[in-house]
């Protein structure tokens, strides 16, 4: 046991402290401030210096209290991480002083149980981490303390001296153990009279620490021989003594019914008793009123940028490395400890390093076992097995780990639900399944959408994830590090190895397709082209098969680009594609040659009718030397072909190409099949551009009641047909007619497409046009207005345009 702390020397040590933090204000400032006050508080220099230097203490509670709130204000604006005690701790070492100053040995004004001791030295049970090396202040670190202030604040005007637990939860590597470490080294420095840190990974552990804490403090009925007893001697002083400020942190909480019986009774404790637990833990059971919940996420970015420059010294001179690298490692301090040891150990550039990030497996680029900073126990790409191993096991058994597998392909920003619970999902989360391990509330072993929303919130529980349901189609979000850990586990599998990975890679994207709006009315389309992105680029080559070529997600979302208003943006991913298709599949695959024809199209709406036609014409010397002529693809590029001239300057040339291409559409697709539809629909308007007003009117009535039959009313092709026959009937001289059927097929691409898809967009334009035509009885200029009716099945003919399957 140390020297004896007396309550006056505790009371003014704490305070010098808080008034070095505070930046040393003058006693002639502390005696403005407390004049200034409502009503007037009588400080003076010489009374500051005496409780300074522990001659003496306030004798006014209020004087007291108000010198701790005006420092810790101070302090707090200075010296941001620094941490103070709570007022309850304040007011009772002030008391015991202001007893122990009259001469009565600082015995409280209520009496202490019997036989309990008066702690007057400081007893820490347990090892505080040490601070890691540069230690970074955070912003997280300033709530934990206000939040800490504030149970004081309960403490002094409810009477009961209640405190709240403080309850840490996130992610493995975020530094939940470093923060609460930090926390625990400024109470010891504040004087706090027990700080017990428990290991508190299993129920074992707890109890040993409590019952070393009783043993330590002298309890009556403390014994080493009986743990359990001892520790409940332990809880029962902590709930009724009146002598000293106690800490208890509880570090690494794995299951809460560990916890039963064992959480430190904070909520109803005498004195200032605190609780800081650390756990990834986001459980209802860790939730109640007495325990405030503090989420520690990863660093800022500025924070990030300052421990790598701290860290790394010289090597991090060049900003913009720094922040990238931050941004490679999704700011995460377990990563970036981790990186700047494997910089230093191998004295290598930041630059160097990322290569090395984005080209080895994780693991590899990461310290060695050995090598590991600090008191890290094992590398980053290790740090959440243990969690996931713990979400598996729990209801629905199994399910958890390939749940996180699917997401860990996709968008880390946000991956929508309905994706996960897809038919293709559903199916290979139930193959993914342990034998025997159907979920109690189902009667047989196919996973449905329920037990998929199960498995987010065991993720979501464990903190692997971020399981938010009012986030609509972003739902899921997981860590950039969980995911490629997550990934490379499955890769490097010795049973499942780059199969199961490709697999999974398919699966995923078969789910996006699978969920993917025919009409894109809101923000669904691009969340699930940045899915698409996410997943192209994991899965890397998995998405490319010799023989059955490209996954036809990634033409999805290039076509939807441009269906969405962004020809160029399409015109450049079909760029990218082709030239992945060649890498992989060579020049003469239909894919490759389908992709082209995507980019040649795209061309053309980019703005480039000319280019567009002329690598149509060399598209078509390929599809008959390798499909020959009669082969649907062929004919729609000939169909595109055609299109493309007309769009160039040469109407009659293209309805001319249309009139024979139709003749071959119906002998080899018949008259119903999509494409046949679609070239009698070019025809019917290249007639019309052509100078056939009327005769185009006529064709587009035929072909409206065809699509009726076939395609069905809300169709895109049969409202784009509405709009083609419109604006021909109005050219054909009848305004009015134009002006009605426009804004009635307007009603109709509300209700289908919403109000703002570019059709219904255009459709408002040409109904104002046709309107102005009809009120003036103008005839129509040429070509105005109708230009902007064409809708997709106008532009090329077919084949390589209908991307839901992927290339033709």
């Amino acid at each position: 046991m140390g020297e004896p702390l007396n309550a006056t020397g505790v009371w003014a040590a704490a305070l010098r402290a808080l008034w070095e933090a505070a930046g040393k204000p003058t006693g002639e400032m502390i005696e403005r401030q407390a004049a200034a006050q409502k009503p007037p508080l009588k400080v003076s220099t010489s009374s500051s210096s005496d409780w300074l230097g522990g001659k003496n203490v306030p004798k006014s509670p209020a004087i007291a209290a108000w010198l701790v709130t005006f420092l810790r204000g101070q302090a707090r604006q200075r010296t941001p991480a620094f941490v103070t005690g709570s007022d309850a701790w304040w007011q009772q070492v002030w008391q015991q002083a202001r007893e122990e100053r009259r001469g009565r040995g600082g015995r409280p004004p209520r009496a202490h149980p019997a036989g309990a001791p008066v702690v007057w030295e400081q007893v820490r049970v347990g090892v505080v981490p040490r601070a890691a090396d540069c230690f970074q202040d955070r912003a997280v670190a300033g709530r934990l303390e206000r939040a800490a202030e504030q149970d004081g604040t309960v403490v002094l005007t409810q009477q009961d001296d209640r405190e709240l637990t403080q309850v840490l939860a996130g992610m493995g590597g975020v530094g939940k153990t470093q923060l609460a470490a930090a926390y625990a080294r400024h109470a010891w420095q504040q004087g706090v009279g027990v700080l017990v840190w428990v290991n508190a990974a299993t129920r074992d552990g707890v109890v040993s620490a409590y019952a070393d804490t009783a043993v330590r403090l002298g309890l009556p009925l403390a014994d080493r021989q009986d743990p359990d007893r001892s520790a409940r001697e332990f809880l029962a002083w902590a709930e009724t003594t009146t002598q000293c400020w106690w800490l208890v942190v509880l570090d690494d909480v794995r299951s809460p019914g560990d916890l039963g019986g064992l959480w430190p009774p904070a909520a109803t404790s005498a004195a200032s008793g605190q609780v800081v637990v650390t756990t990834r833990l986001r459980h209802a059971a860790l939730e109640r009123a007495d325990r405030r919940m503090v989420t520690v996420n990863t660093f800022t970015t500025g924070e990030a940028c300052s421990y790598l420059q701290a860290k790394l010294g010289t090597r991090a001179t060049d900003a913009g490395e720094v922040e990238a690298l931050a941004d490679d490692l999704g700011h995460l301090p377990l990563a970036l400890a981790q990186a700047a040891t494997y910089i230093l150990n191998a004295d290598i550039t930041i630059a160097s390093y990322r290569e090395r990030l984005a080209t080895r497996l994780l693991a590899r680029a990461l310290p060695s076992g050995d090598e590991l900073p600090d008191d890290h126990e094992r590398i980053v790409a290790a740090t959440w097995e243990l969690s996931i191993d713990q979400a598996d096991r729990a209801e629905p058994v199994g399910l958890a780990r390939p749940v996180l597998q699917l997401a860990s392909v996709l968008d880390s920003a946000g991956i929508p639900q309905t994706a996960l619970s897809s038919p293709p999902a559903l199916d290979y989360l139930t193959g993914s399944l342990p034998e025997q391990t159907a979920h109690p509330a189902h009667q047989d072993s196919e996973v449905s959408g329920e037990m998929v929303d199960e498995a987010l919130r065991v993720l979501h529980r464990h903190s692997l994830i971020d399981h938010d349901r009012a986030a609509v189609h972003r739902e899921v979000r997981v860590h950039q590090l969980v995911q490629r850990a997550t990934r490379e586990a499955l890769a490097t599998h010795p049973d499942r190895g780059p199969e199961s990975f490709t697999a999974l890679a398919d699966v995923a994207a078969d789910a996006l397709l699978a969920v993917w709006p025919q009409v894109e009315r809101d923000e669904f389309g691009q969340i699930l082209r940045a899915n698409t992105t996410a997943l192209t680029r994991a899965a890397q080559t998995a998405l490319w098969h010799p023989d059955t070529g490209g996954h036809g997600v990634l033409f999805k979302a290039a076509t939807s680009l441009g269906e969405t208003g962004q020809a160029t943006a399409a015109r450049d991913a079909y760029a990218a594609l082709h030239a992945t298709a060649l890498h992989h599949l060579g020049p003469d695959h239909p894919d490759t040659l389908a992709t082209r024809g995507n980019l040649a199209s795209w061309r053309g709406r980019a703005g480039d009718a000319a280019g567009a036609a002329a690598a149509f014409q060399e598209l078509l010397a390929e599809f008959l030397r390798v499909l020959g002529p009669d082969h649907p693809d062929t004919l729609a590029t000939r169909g595109n072909l055609a299109y493309w001239r007309g769009e160039a300057g040469d109407a009659a040339g293209a309805a001319a190409a249309f009139q024979e291409l139709l003749a071959e559409f119906l002998r080899v697709l018949g008259p119903d099949h999509p494409d046949t539809l679609i070239t009698r629909s070019n025809l019917a308007y290249w007639r019309g551009e052509a100078g056939d007003a009327a005769g185009a009117a006529a064709a587009f009535q035929e072909l409206l009641a065809d699509r009726m039959r076939v395609l069905g009313p809300d169709h895109p092709a049969t409202l784009a047909t509405r709009s083609n026959l419109a604006s021909w009937r109005g050219h054909a001289g009848d305004p009015a007619g134009a002006a009605t059927a426009t804004e009635e097929l307007l009603t109709d691409q509300m209700r289908v497409l919403g109000p703002d898809h570019p059709h219904t967009l255009t459709t408002r334009n040409n109904l104002a046009y046709w309107r102005e035509r009809a009120s003036l009885g103008l005839a129509p200029d040429p070509g105005a207005g109708v230009s902007e009716t064409l809708d997709s099945e106008n532009d090329p003919a077919a084949g390589p345009e209908t991307p839901e399957s992927g290339p033709q």
